[in-house]
């Protein structure tokens, strides 16, 4: 069963633009329907974690909003700060999915027992995952990333319990 989800952030929650306003702030487009799902999936007990190559307060913002409490910005070696996350979490890597979309994931993505791709993933990664979804990154790849991974931990009742 996963109980970890691992996310990407620029490609993955986002359609992977960087916009710069003339103040030179920077924005991202989020999927609302991406954010109820995994609002829901942490409401169900598991664990979410981003871990992003970049840093960015807008970011913060999006992943205190939906109550994940593993956010990783900066990192260069997603790999082993996923494996320092599950030691901490005293989990296996087989319990643990992934989405990714670039090259900077795909030690990640080999390591975890699940993974994950938006239609739009960069060759390499759509060769490497278990699964390259039907949307792409920032349209609802991540919604459609749970609800494949609440079909098979035979968790739909519970899922849709959260708000119905």
């Amino acid at each position: 069963m996963i109980k970890l989800i691992v996310l990407d952030v620029d490609g993955c929650l986002t359609n992977g633009d960087i916009i710069y306003t003339s103040n030179g702030e920077e924005t991202k487009h989020f999927n609302v329907k991406d954010g109820l799902a995994i609002s829901s999936w942490i409401k169900m007990g598991f664990h979410a974690a981003i871990i992003t190559g970049r840093e960015s307060k807008i970011v913060e913002k999006r992943a205190k909003e939906l109550g994940i409490k593993y956010l990783f910005q900066h990192v260069k070696d997603k790999e082993g700060r996923l494996k320092e996350l599950t030691g901490k979490l005293k989990l296996k890597s087989y319990e643990v999915a992934a989405i990714g979309d670039d090259l900077n994931d795909y030690k990640m993505l080999s390591y975890v027992g699940r993974s994950f791709t938006p239609k739009d993933g960069v060759k390499e990664i759509r060769e490497l995952v278990d699964t390259v979804l039907s949307l792409r990154g920032g349209e609802g790849a991540v919604r459609e990333m749970i609800d494949i991974l609440v079909d098979e931990n035979d968790t739909r009742e519970e899922f849709l319990s959260v708000w119905l």
